[in-house]
């Protein structure tokens, strides 16, 4: 029988694979190799290693495969999920996470790995690499909860999010539940009108829709377009977005550093208010995920137009301020990536979650691995990374082939949620039921 074409080529390839591995002796008689390793990530005896590794990828000089029975080790327990891949790589999965500051020892013993040849490594590889230990962050009994349980779910699986309708209700996630039958498991708050709190309209002093959203096991987020004066003069008008317009302002970051100055005032001012509303929460034991001071890099938003330092000295003192003068150690404090902004971060002690903020266009929901790379590389993977807004939800089946595997996800209210051209009813029913996905029904009770 005539060997096919493709038949022909695999034979050649083996063919020239087996004399690449081999080579003659002084004596002629042909000797074959084991295969070497070249290279580790984590490599040997790396330090600072993030908790947040997934995976130990093996680089040899040829094609490895390993023994049908083998006990490769990571500090003595056992690892059973090994990929052979197509570039000369293993990558070895990690059925656990990390702890800081832990020297990790990894073990792989003699005749495990082999070559195209058949011939095994006879000698044991082993490597051995040191955890980042952060800064230490002291958290109330109930945000440690929060924080352990996201630390779990991190690269296992994904929240479901919504955004409140503006301000301070949950109407988004009941029209998911309407739609689907299950609600989201985080819902977003926003203190975007405190300069009208209290009023018969709005009151951030009336807690109910976030104490009920929380003892339905739902998680709290919270975040703030901070408003002060616009540039119309008029004593009831405000404005976060930056321009010389009338219905915008021209307010001044970089006078954070001017402790006499009105604006200095105006800031410690607002976040007094603000920390008086959280402290509100911590009196419930309600954690929340707080996100202020977003997209600062963008330049839109009053508190990025002046750079990157007045905005980290502004980052910086409001967390000093909430934390040890105010006292709320039930915040978990997230930044907001555009991606490209490493020095606009505030530093490891200053953050817990890092998140990004995307609206594609085209592709709605495709995989964001690029985006998601970015705001890794600029934190060194050494925290956990959420899609803090976004437009289209990505295909939890995409995110976690590709890697992307968001902490949790949030679309924006309104059309974002709503509309079939970013997510809408089908698509929302296709995500609340991918096995990747954590909805608020799904949720460990966390008090």
């Amino acid at each position: 029988m005539l060997m096919n074409y493709k038949s022909v080529i695999l034979f050649y390839f083996l063919l020239l694979t087996f004399f690449y591995s081999c080579k003659k002796s002084g004596n002629g008689i042909i000797e074959t190799f084991s295969p070497e390793l070249v290279s580790s990530t984590p490599a040997n005896r790396e330090t600072d290693v993030s908790i947040y590794t997934k995976e130990i990828v093996l680089i040899f000089n040829e094609n490895v495969t390993l023994k049908s029975e083998y006990e490769i080790t990571l500090n003595g327990i056992a690892l059973n999920e090994v990929i052979p891949g197509i570039q000369k790589d293993l990558k070895i999965i990690l059925p656990f996470n990390l702890e800081p500051g832990t020297l990790y020892t990894l073990i792989i013993p003699p005749n495990t790995i082999k070559g195209p040849t058949g011939v095994f490594i006879p000698t044991e590889i082993k490597l051995t690499f040191t955890t980042y230990t952060p800064p230490a962050r002291t958290f109330s009994p109930e945000a440690q909860k929060i924080m352990d349980f996201l630390k779990q779910t991190y690269g296992m699986k994904t929240i479901s999010g919504t955004m409140a309708n503006v301000n301070w209700n949950t109407d988004e996630a009941d029209w998911v539940y309407d739609q689907t039958g299950e609600y989201p498991a985080l819902n977003c708050f926003d203190f975007i009108h405190h300069v009208f709190s209290p009023s018969n309209w709005i009151d951030y002093n009336n807690m109910s829709v976030v104490e009920n959203w929380w003892q339905s096991n739902g998680l709290v987020a919270a975040m703030w377009h901070w408003n002060v004066p616009a540039n119309s003069g008029i004593s009831d008008q405000y404005a976060f977005y930056y321009g010389s317009k009338s219905d915008q302002t021209l307010f001044d970051v970089s006078k954070i550093s001017d402790e006499n100055s009105e604006e200095y005032r105006l800031m410690i001012k607002d976040i007094d208010t603000i920390s008086g509303y959280l402290n509100i929460l911590k009196s419930k034991g309600i954690p929340v995920i707080w996100r202020p001071l977003h997209e600062a890099a963008g330049g839109w938003f009053w508190w990025g137009a002046k750079g990157a330092a007045p905005f980290k000295s502004l980052w910086k003192l409001m967390f000093e301020r909430m934390t040890h003068y105010h006292h709320l150690d039930n915040l978990i404090w997230v930044w907001t990536s555009e991606g490209n902004d490493p020095d606009w971060y505030p530093g490891d002690e200053y953050v817990d979650i890092v998140g990004r903020d995307l609206y594609p266009t085209t592709n709605v929901h495709d995989s964001q691995l690029t985006e998601f790379n970015k705001v890794k590389a600029i934190i060194s993977n050494r925290k956990m990374i959420a899609l803090t807004e976004c437009g289209g939800i990505p295909d939890p089946d995409l995110m976690f082939q590709k890697g992307d595997t968001w902490l949790w996800f949030m679309p924006w209210y309104g059309s974002h949620t709503r509309d079939d051209s970013h997510n809408g009813a089908a698509y929302w029913r296709m995500v609340m039921n991918n096995s990747y996905v954590i909805t608020r029904d799904q949720m460990p009770d966390l008090k």
